[in-house]
């Protein structure tokens, strides 16, 4: 028997090979569909099964390409609205994969059809749960984001994922293993621990919804309160997964090209198009095209880019450093986008070079940050997520987060300086990419962020001071 976990980083998500005597499976497959297949190619396996935990809002999945290529037949949980032939399981039925199986345990309350896989080894005893977004490390899923409720309240949901959560997993075998269909940073949970992997035991022994002395309502209230706005992506996503989508394959035959400085500056004016340079935000800062987007491939681009370019159909231009062209596709991809035009074929230098207009982003060290506000009370702006800059902040700092900056641009002083920090550098600069491309210029970047402010003796307020 193999069980191996692929994680992707950018999108904080798990996915999972699984194989036994000459058939396999696969749990959640990213869109791109190579690695698994790989996996089974490299021991003469069949790939029998794509299991789906749930309709995905977060990425698009693999589930279609791998089916086609494999022949494989994908599985969702009970009460699953999908528009292409699948088989919709029912609760408790078990699926063989060479001498293993798969248990469908219905596990609704993320959304309607969630569904977690437990598998039983060889000799029939319980080894691992796949447990989806139903149940995180530290957490589980976000009972905001099904769209099909069959009018149900977000309440609602809630109390029914503390059910299934108590009834269907926690009476399941301590020494299982949980494997998550996310970890920390994916925007389908609230508190997910970094670790992705744990045993049900120690779960119960960490996570609150375990708690024996938690109730019902005191869940509920928990799981629900203070719930940020989901991407605007998601709904885009779930649509995809459900009707279908275009193979990885002829997205990259269409957008994998170079395009010269005077192609790529054409197509820059026409109505709708962004610009996205993917480069690090310090080659960002010295020198960009005006008017692009930054998201820097070092980081979480993929969902970076969902929160904050509006529509997955929007005409994309790259900026991207050489050899990583295909990477920066294939990734936008994940999330639904699909329309990159093409990139800009060398360093942003040609463009310079051709006597085309630049910018930059002015920087200032967090140590001269620090002596700056000792003679002036400056105009600071957080853009951490709400929970960041509750934890600790800048004292009169004001919160703005990346995810929903659009709605603080009236904040942003014309006539003064914008001091703009994160936590580590990465999303003050697409801070300062939309602000800029907003119009407002004054802004100056504080290197490092709230770790490196940290360092200095610039005052802080944490929340416990409320």
């Amino acid at each position: 028997m193999k069980v191996e976990q692929i994680y992707t980083n950018c999108l904080a998500q798990g996915s999972y090979y699984i194989e036994s005597n000459g058939e396999a499976a696969v749990v959640d497959p990213l869109r791109d569909v190579s690695k698994y297949i790989e996996l089974a190619n490299k021991n003469n396996a069949k790939i029998k099964y794509v299991f789906e935990t749930h309709l995905h809002a977060d990425f698009i999945s693999g589930h279609l390409t791998l089916a086609k290529i494999t022949d494989a037949t994908i599985v969702y949980g009970p009460e699953a609205d999908i528009n292409f032939s699948c088989t919709i399981a029912e609760d408790n039925q078990i699926f063989n994969i060479g001498d293993i199986t798969l248990t469908v345990l219905h596990t609704p309350g993320h959304t309607l059809e969630s569904s977690c896989f437990l598998l039983k080894n060889e000799i029939g005893k319980e080894y691992c749960l796949f447990s989806g977004d139903t149940l995180f490390l530290g957490d589980v899923g976000r009972p905001d984001l099904a769209q099909k409720q069959m009018g149900l309240t977000t309440q609602e949901l809630a109390g029914i994922l503390y059910d299934s959560v108590n009834n269907k997993i926690k009476p399941l075998s301590e020494d299982i293993l949980i494997y998550p269909g996310h970890g920390a940073g994916s925007q389908c949970g609230k508190n997910m621990m970094k670790e992705t992997v744990d045993t049900l035991g120690n779960q119960k022994n960490i996570n609150y919804v375990f708690s024996d002395a938690l109730l019902k309502d005191d869940f509920i209230k928990q799981l629900t309160d203070d719930l940020p706005e989901p991407p605007a992506y998601f709904l885009s996503s779930v649509r995809l997964n459900k009707d279908g989508y275009q193979d990885i394959s002829l997205i990259l035959e269409k957008s994998n090209k170079p395009l010269s400085v005077e192609e790529f500056d054409a197509i820059s004016k026409e109505k709708e198009v962004v610009i996205i340079d993917t480069r690090h935000q310090d080659d960002f800062a010295k020198t960009h095209i005006p008017n692009s987007i930054f998201i820097g491939l070092d980081g979480a681009f993929a969902p970076w880019a969902g929160e904050v370019i509006s529509d997955i159909k929007q005409p994309i231009l790259l900026v991207v450093d050489k050899n990583r062209e295909k990477e920066a596709i294939i990734r936008l991809s994940r999330v639904g986008f699909d329309n990159v035009i093409g990139y800009l074929d060398g360093e942003v230098s040609i463009w310079k070079d051709a006597n085309k207009e630049v910018a930059n982003v002015a920087t200032i060290t967090a140590k001269d940050f620090e002596e700056r506000q000792k003679l002036n009370k400056l105009n600071i702006f957080d853009v951490r997520r709400n929970t960041e800059y509750l934890s600790e902040h800048i004292i009169d700092a004001n919160s703005t987060p990346l995810n929903n900056i659009k709605n603080h641009f009236d904040k942003f002083n014309l006539n003064i300086d914008n001091y703009i920090h994160c936590a580590g550098g990465y999303r003050s600069m697409v801070a300062n990419s939309i602000l800029k491309s907003k119009g407002i210029h004054n802004l100056i970047d504080i290197q490092g962020g709230f770790s490196s402010i940290k360092k200095t003796n610039i005052a802080t307020i944490e929340y416990s001071t409320f």
